[in-house]
């Protein structure tokens, strides 16, 4: 049995895998900001821990949001990365685990098209969210080697599961409320990793570390998402309209700025693939991930 701190317990992955692991036996003390065993708000202070844990989940982190201003913009870098060091800060005061599993992401490559994008390729990532996980990334991997700590990040896909965030949840808000328009038939195919195998993946690494592109065998595409999630909500294949239309839709959307609901940047996402390489998880940690198309359920 493992005793196991599990930072962010209140966000999107803590509220889904937190009861997984609990299932595999691990005595878990969870810490977040409010309503957790340490309250702590990791991107002003150091924490104070309650004891010495064998194993670290760090989920906590910013996420899903286009910043607005420099406030909004240095807020990913305080949460991200200096929250992170906040964490290792306090472990060191308490007393330090054995491993430390980080919840990075495949932003961090910085690549908006691509096919079997493998865990070698340059970091070059350039949004805030990116840059601020990259450095974190760097900030645990040489704690880490100084401390003789097993250090694992992973870096998950497109995150499928109970009503996600991101542009999976804007996906399914807009078939929902009839809003939602697909194009160009949906070819596009994207890597998307199901919300539980995040818990079997903790499970599998912590003894063993090492860097990981986690996400599920198949892609699916756009249209293939889109009909599995119309079909759950009893509701009709989204509308399509051909990409010349949309591209001239996004044209405009360029042109009158941020509040447009589509301009050529989203186009140029929606309608190219980008898809990660899991060759490495599945070889090295024996991992047989579950099928998304097969095990997602939106609610």
């Amino acid at each position: 049995m493992n005793n196991l701190l599990f930072t962010g317990s209140n966000g999107y992955l803590g509220k889904a895998i937190l009861p997984l692991l609990e299932k595999d036996g691990n005595m878990i003390t969870t810490l977040d900001i409010a309503n957790a065993n340490i309250n702590s708000d990791l991107s002003k202070v150091i924490p104070n821990l309650l004891k010495p844990y064998d194993i670290v989940v760090h989920a906590a982190g910013k996420c899903h949001s286009m910043p607005k201003d420099d406030v909004e913009i240095n807020a990913f870098f305080d949460i991200n990365l200096k929250g992170t060091q906040h964490l290792c800060a306090g472990l060191e005061k308490t007393g330090l685990p054995l491993s430390f599993v980080f919840l990075s992401t495949v932003a961090v490559y910085g690549c908006e098209f691509g096919e079997d994008i493998a865990e070698d390729h340059s970091l070059n990532g350039s949004s805030p969210y990116a840059l601020s996980k990259i450095q974190a990334e760097i900030y645990l991997t040489d704690w880490a080697k100084k401390n003789n700590i097993i250090l694992t990040i992973l870096r998950p896909s497109l995150i499928a599961g109970k009503n996600p965030p991101g542009n999976l949840g804007a996906m399914i808000n807009g078939i929902k409320t009839d809003k939602y328009l697909s194009i160009g038939g949906g070819k596009a195919r994207k890597s998307v990793l199901f919300m539980d195998d995040i818990a079997i993946l903790v499970s599998k690494t912590h003894l063993l570390g090492g860097t990981y592109n986690v996400c599920d065998n198949y892609n699916p595409s756009i249209y293939e998402l889109e009909q599995l999630i119309a079909q759950q909500l009893n509701k009709r294949s989204p509308r399509t309209i051909p990409y010349g239309i949309a591209k001239y839709i996004a044209l405009l959307g360029d042109l009158l700025g941020s509040k447009a609901p589509l301009n050529s940047e989203k186009l140029s996402k929606i309608t190219k693939s980008l898809t990660f390489c899991n060759q490495k998880a599945r070889e090295q940690l024996n991992w047989k991930p579950l099928d998304v198309l097969s095990h997602f359920k939106i609610s």
